[in-house]
């Protein structure tokens, strides 16, 4: 099969390519119509069609022979446990919670909020959902009260699944005063809360609104799966808002089950019965699409895996869960790839474990820089595949399509457009600009199936965020370039884009540079102000474990390197040595912050943050040159 003849048909008859993917999912009822734009830029795939997610990823898996096949392993070394569930097993569990949702008067288009743990009951909670037309939002457990007040009132949940804690390593976090709070805080009140205790905490229940998860399961009658519309809305995320205000990326049942079990082959090239691992957590989007629905809707074994790259106990914890479990294709981000290459830099650890089934390692998430994709590709000995997409888009805007053809590798690109997706790099005026040259990334509509149609209540919202940039076309907020051969090169975020003495300058091509240093683990470079050329680049860089070199001089030879790979016009002059950067808990680095904290600006904490001790550490450094003076 050849990359560009599928790409070629998916932009030529869009309706024909995406009809045959829909034939891998079982429907009660067939669309009226492929794609439905009578309503632009409202596009809405396979109008009128109707369908069950959960029964396409766990019912008729049981019914087609995989009852006793593992759908779901959960591997936890921060409580020393874990469990395998069958499709079977999965589907009996799921059956009855979704009782227990129903007992307690939800239904079809209700919201259900998930503010839980990496544990095997949150997939079983989100699939409940799913199983009886309920909306489900899940919040990445322990996020802050305030925050989770906000999506609480946004999408006025009628229950709320908890549970009494989650653990970091080794400290554990209660969940229930955190949620007691939110509810407090929010005008929108649940009729109820559905706890599951877990041993390393056992939390007080309020009398009369909260119910014991495994109590609440024993009497429960098992509910069967609901048909609802393919534009029916399956969950809610919500992803940061530049006005405070969080914004509710809507994924509709239809679109999105086509999408996740044709990227599973396309792009992963996973068959149903192997183990696909996607290292990150089910309050990301990337929990969403390949911990939980795509690898169940393919027929895969999924894996939750409650832990760290590093820390859990060591730097071997990922070689550990792919050799125990045959674990054949993984996605992570690439920012746990460099805090095991911080760690273990020679990748020593690896030989410790039999990887001979690791197939092929995918990264995604932050920019992966050429030097982390080779110190992957030196040590795993697999292709290492860097892809880019969005938490809207809920799957690879550009991949290279391993179930398709294999592309050659081009370090710090993720290759080439998907099919489906018609990617643009646009001028101010809305003109694509000539390859090579950097211009904002476009996605021209519409947007294949599994993209998300709207935000949640809040039409207006969506085409002033998404759609106003330029008429036509998606604004996906970053900025890069094709070369010649059509591979995209995603540099930096629109707002990563600096002008130093009017000359547009990437960040991202920078920090490339940067981690090409052979001291350097990771890094992160800023646009601080600056009187006579407006803005000049600032470096902040982590070095990896038992470099004794001395920081002056290892500050000298980075600027050095940028002046000689970018040239003079960077006026790269400005570099930091700190401990750690500043990153949400999915692993992306907050930029936007540290270059407000530089610039002497007011800041708000963002919720996301992982640590927001590190911010201190972050403006003292920045004092130490001048910098961060408020």
């Amino acid at each position: 099969m050849s990359y560009e003849k599928e790409y070629a048909r998916s932009m030529e008859d869009p309706e024909g390519f995406w009809a045959e993917a829909a034939e891998g999912i079982d429907w009660y009822k067939p669309w009226d119509k492929v794609l439905d734009d009578s309503n632009k830029p409202f596009y809405r795939w396979f109008q009128g069609g109707e369908l069950n997610t959960c029964y396409n990823a766990v019912d008729r898996h049981v019914e087609n022979g995989r009852a006793e096949q593992a759908a779901l392993i959960y591997d936890s070394p921060v409580t020393n446990s874990k469990k395998t569930i069958t499709y079977g097993e999965l589907k009996e569990q799921v059956a009855t919670f979704a009782g227990v949702l129903a007992a307690q008067g939800v239904g079809k288009g209700d919201r259900v909020l998930i503010y839980m743990p990496m544990v095997s009951e949150t997939v079983v909670g989100m699939l409940a959902c799913a199983r009886i037309g309920a909306v489900h939002s899940v919040v990445f457990g322990g996020f802050a009260a305030k925050e989770l007040a906000t999506r609480i009132d946004d999408a006025k949940p009628k229950i709320v699944l908890s549970a009494s804690c989650g653990i970091e390593v080794k400290k554990i976090i209660s969940y229930k005063p955190l949620l007691d709070e939110a509810i407090n805080l929010s005008s929108h009140k649940p009729n109820h809360c559905v706890i599951l205790q877990r041993p390393q905490l056992v939390a007080e229940l309020q009398p009369g609104r909260d119910l014991d998860w495994d109590e609440a399961c024993a009497t429960a009658e098992p509910a069967d799966c609901v048909p609802v519309a393919a534009t029916d809305p399956l969950y809610i995320l919500y992803t940061s808002g530049t006005t405070g205000i969080p914004k509710g990326v809507v994924r509709d049942n239809g679109g999105h089950a086509v999408a996740m079990k044709w990227s599973m082959k396309n792009i992963y090239n996973v068959d149903p019965g192997e183990v696909y691992w996607a290292a990150s957590d089910v309050g990301w989007v990337v929990g969403h699409s390949y911990i939980v629905y795509a690898p169940l809707l393919h027929g895969c074994t999924t894996i939750v895996y409650e832990g760290k790259p590093v820390g859990t106990p060591d730097p071997g914890a990922f070689w550990r869960v792919i050799s125990e479990h045959d674990v054949s294709v993984m996605f992570t981000a690439p920012t746990a790839f460099r805090a095991i290459k911080r760690e273990d830099p020679e990748g020593k650890l690896i030989n410790d474990y039999d990887m001979s089934k690791f197939r092929t390692l995918f990264l995604a998430g932050e920019r992966c820089d050429p030097d982390t994709l080779h110190w992957a590709e030196d040590n795993l000995k697999v292709p290492v595949i860097d892809h880019w997409w969005q938490t809207e888009t809920a799957w690879g805007i550009a991949a290279n399509c391993m179930g398709i053809e294999q592309l050659p590798v081009r370090p710090g690109s993720p290759s080439k457009s998907v099919p489906g997706y018609d990617v643009r790099v646009l001028d101010s005026n809305g003109d694509d600009v000539a390859p090579g040259d950097i211009g904002s990334i476009m996605i021209k509509l519409p947007m294949p199936p599994g993209c998300l149609p709207t935000l949640w209540n809040n039409d207006e919202r969506y085409v002033e965020s998404y759609l106003s940039y330029h008429e036509g076309y998606y604004l996906t907020g970053d900025a890069g370039y094709k070369d010649e051969d059509g591979y995209l090169w995603i540099m930096s975020r629109i707002d990563d884009i600096i002008n130093v003495a009017g000359h547009r300058l990437s960040t991202g091509g920078m920090e490339e540079v940067l981690a090409n240093h052979p001291d350097v683990a990771e890094c992160a470079v800023i646009g601080v102000e600056d009187k006579l050329k407006g803005e000049l680049p600032l470096g902040m860089v982590v070095l990896k474990a038992g470099v004794d070199k001395a920081g002056d001089e290892i500050r000298a030879e980075c600027i050095s390197m940028v002046r000689e790979k970018i040239g003079p016009v960077a006026a790269f002059k400005l570099v930091i040595i700190v401990e750690r950067l500043p990153k949400t808990r999915s692993g992306k680095i907050l930029r936007g912050t540290m270059k407000k904290i530089a610039d002497g600006q007011d800041f708000k904490v963002p919720a996301t943050i992982d640590d927001p001790a590190i911010l201190s550490e972050i403006s003292d450094a920045l004092n130490s040159i001048g910098y961060a003076q408020t």
